[in-house]
């Protein structure tokens, strides 16, 4: 039975994969690579993050490269993401749950917790976590911190997130997860881990 949700925020509730895809194109263009369409960049995304970025390239990063595209990335991701709203149906389905629920997010939390503010949904949620250490690595350790902090037991947990990290960091945790499609993942990255992949939100919570 589920009593908490835990959502993510990036391509799950807050539905910015336009700025994402327009951001990477924007700091990988000095490499003059073609630009990547949304299918184009699910083809190639992975965590961690610098994994995907040697995808792209074909090769391993040099010392200091990881460091100036990440840096690069966010600069470029935070003017386009004022563009961004949420999910469709999001602000209805937080409303609407009579269980608990938190947020965990791989985003800056100095950057997370005003974007959510700025929504007027902060009230839904009785956690709020964004990293505050190295950007880009995997969310199994964050979203175990995030339970533990959360003060659930894993296992009345459902995860809500939009990409294969939000699965196995569920998995990582014992908590159960549906993963949408909306995001970053390709639906067969999704339906490999094993759990539930749906269209909408609001098919997610027919999980909980």
């Amino acid at each position: 039975m589920t009593k908490h949700i835990v959502w993510d925020w990036n391509g799950t509730l807050f539905h910015d994969i336009d700025a994402v895809v327009g951001a990477t194109n924007e700091v990988f263009r000095p490499y003059e690579l073609p630009p990547l369409t949304a299918d184009g960049f699910r083809a190639f995304y992975t965590r961690p993050i610098w994994v995907f970025y040697e995808r792209m390239l074909g090769r391993p990063l040099t010392e200091g490269e990881w460091e100036r595209l990440d840096s690069g990335f966010h600069d470029h991701y935070f003017g386009l993401a004022g563009e961004c709203g949420l999910a469709e149906g999001a602000e209805l389905l937080l409303q609407g749950w009579t269980g608990t629920q938190s947020l965990c997010s791989m985003a800056p939390h100095h950057h997370l917790v005003p974007k959510v503010d700025s929504f007027g949904i902060s009230r839904h949620f009785t956690r709020i976590d964004g990293l505050t250490g190295l950007l880009g690595g995997e969310k199994a350790a964050h979203m175990a911190a995030h339970i533990r902090s959360a003060g659930v037991e894993a296992r009345q947990v459902l995860v809500i997130g939009d990409s294969v990290d939000d699965g196995l960091a569920a998995r990582h945790v014992g908590a159960r997860a549906v993963l949408y499609t909306g995001g970053m993942s390709t639906r067969a990255e999704l339906e490999a881990t094993g759990f539930p992949v749906v269209d909408t939100l609001a098919e997610a919570m027919d999980h909980a």
